[in-house]
């Protein structure tokens, strides 16, 4: 199957759905996530399906659902994708906007959960409950940014995770957020067992860098298939967490020129 062209210096996601949805729907569906960060996302559940990892998988701040649709469509035969949201925010139709745009891309209910509340209210066995009693293997978290609420739903995306999962930040070190760092620097000092895997860079002030955690047993297994499947968008110099380092994933690999 011929693969849509997704744009400049973005990975193949893996998947022809998701580079159908990618090349045409994406930016029909209102929301601020990248078509890049998309794309390294839907590539990594694809990893995670080469290497035995498989399961259910949920969005924090599924919003209108733009991010949502392209983790969807990654997904395997079977696979549920659960999205998880206050939906009140502008309007309360905003519930009925995200099921609108889910049906127009093709993510139809049996593949997906949709469930109305504050992430930060639920309890681990709720989650897991609604992903039909299995652990997730992939957490997206996009939801209200603030120190507390990031801790939160870190705290039960881990409390969640399958082995060999992964949790994805979204709006990391983005100028309107800057205490959101201090949040996930605290967890990592209490969650040694959990480590950065990449950083996926900005592509705009909008679409900004997301940070991608695993289990630090899985690190060296996950990287070293990266550093092939992704050799053309590896900034060289990476990312220094003292002492853990991680691999940089950007559009525009190039370090600055010393004269």
């Amino acid at each position: 199957m011929n693969t849509p062209d997704i744009g400049k210096n973005l990975p193949s996601p893996g998947h022809p759905a998701v580079a159908a949805y990618l090349a045409d729907g994406y930016d029909s569906v209102v929301g601020m996530s990248s078509r890049f960060a998309a794309a390294i996302c839907a590539r990594l559940l694809r990893l995670q399906t080469e290497e035995g990892v498989h399961g259910p998988i949920a969005e924090i701040g599924a919003f209108e659902g733009r991010f949502f649709i392209a983790l969807a469509h990654a997904l395997e035969p079977g696979e549920l994708a659960l999205a998880i949201d206050i939906f009140s925010w502008p309007n309360p139709e905003v519930k009925d906007r995200f099921e609108a745009n889910c049906f127009r891309h093709g993510i139809n209910p049996g593949q997906r959960v949709t469930i109305k509340g504050d992430a930060g209210a639920m309890r681990p066995s709720d989650l897991i409950g609604h992903a039909g009693g299995r652990k997730l293997r992939f957490v997206h978290i996009d939801g209200e940014h603030s120190r507390a609420a990031l801790a939160k739903d870190l705290a039960l995306a881990t409390a969640c995770l399958d082995e060999g999962g992964m949790i994805v930040l979204d709006d990391m070190l983005h100028p309107g957020y800057p205490t959101l760092m201090v949040a996930v620097q605290h967890y990592l000092d209490a969650n040694p067992e959990i480590v950065p895997l990449c950083i996926i860079d900005r592509e705009t002030i909008v679409g900004a860098a997301k940070f991608v955690l695993c289990q630090r047993r899985w690190f060296e297994r996950y990287q070293t298939r990266m550093l092939a499947i992704f050799k053309d968008q590896i900034w060289p110099l990476g990312a220094d967490f003292e002492p853990h380092w991680c691999l940089v994933l950007s559009q525009d690999t190039r370090l600055a020129q010393i004269t």
